[in-house]
């Protein structure tokens, strides 16, 4: 099986840009993309060969996710089936989390939300990350779960290019890294780490207010692709796809056995 994860950062600009070409090249199983900033009926394009699932945001040209698949699962899931720990935000209304159910496994494609300057949406996040990870772990009990996507977080200093100037930054504060860490100690393997755990600038994501960043390779890996941690014997390949533009994250895939 092969997975790729894309955040796209507006799926019809990054189609404009090339999209499809690496969507046919890749020829992958299932393709999940995040922040698709737009709803379905908007698209003049289509996946041929492939089923559509799209979960949009309530607020218009924000967030989103959408996965293409050859297979038809056997049931999606949209949103958490857990509410937010705090009981005072809806966690469904910004389309960021899919899960499709196969024989085997289940895919869950995830657009973290984003902690914002000053960390003003902090502790959204972290209730965030509490009730997604009580939703992968419930998953997890039944089959093997695969989470993808744009996580928002550098999990290791190793993971982006100047770890020291960005402590408490939004995506490198040890509450968003802990958080990750939690997940993986519950029994989830990063797939690109396990067979490359000391590659360093294998980054996902260049600013796009640096306009040499991603020229000079000045970034973060903040997309993963999860698998449980019982099939990391399977992980055959795991990729970082730095050669392809179209959106200020790259895509990042994985062949499973």
């Amino acid at each position: 099986m092969k997975l790729i994860s894309w955040n796209v950062n507006g799926l019809r600009a990054c189609v404009n840009k090339g999209l499809m070409d690496f969507f046919k090249e890749s020829d992958a199983d299932i393709f999940c993309v995040q922040e698709t900033k737009m709803r379905k009926e908007q698209a003049d394009f289509t996946f041929d060969g492939y089923h559509e699932y799209w979960y949009s945001a309530e607020k218009k040209g924000y967030s989103g996710t959408a996965v293409f698949t050859k297979a038809e699962p056997l049931a999606v899931t949209y949103g958490l089936a857990v509410g937010l720990p705090d009981g005072t935000s809806e966690p469904d209304s910004e389309g960021r989390i899919i899960t499709l159910e196969y024989d085997d496994f289940f895919v869950v494609n995830v657009y973290a939300p984003n902690s914002q300057y000053e960390l003003s949406r902090l502790d959204y996040r972290m209730a965030w990350e509490d009730a997604a990870r009580a939703h992968i772990l419930n998953l997890d009990k039944q089959k093997t779960v695969f989470m993808c996507g744009d996580f928002n977080v550098a999990h290791k200093e190793i993971d982006l290019k100047h770890p020291k100037t960005n402590r408490r930054n939004a995506g490198f504060t040890d509450e968003e890294r802990g958080k990750l860490t939690e997940l993986l100690d519950a029994g989830f393997t990063d797939t690109y780490r396990h067979l490359y755990p000391d590659q360093i600038g294998a980054y996902t994501w260049w600013t796009y207010t640096t306009i040499t960043a991603r020229e000079n390779n000045t970034g973060w890996r903040i997309d993963y692709i999860l698998v449980s941690e019982r099939d990391k014997a399977k992980i055959k390949e795991a990729f970082v796809y730095q050669q392809v533009f179209g959106s200020d994250h790259c895509p990042v895939g994985l062949i499973f056995k």
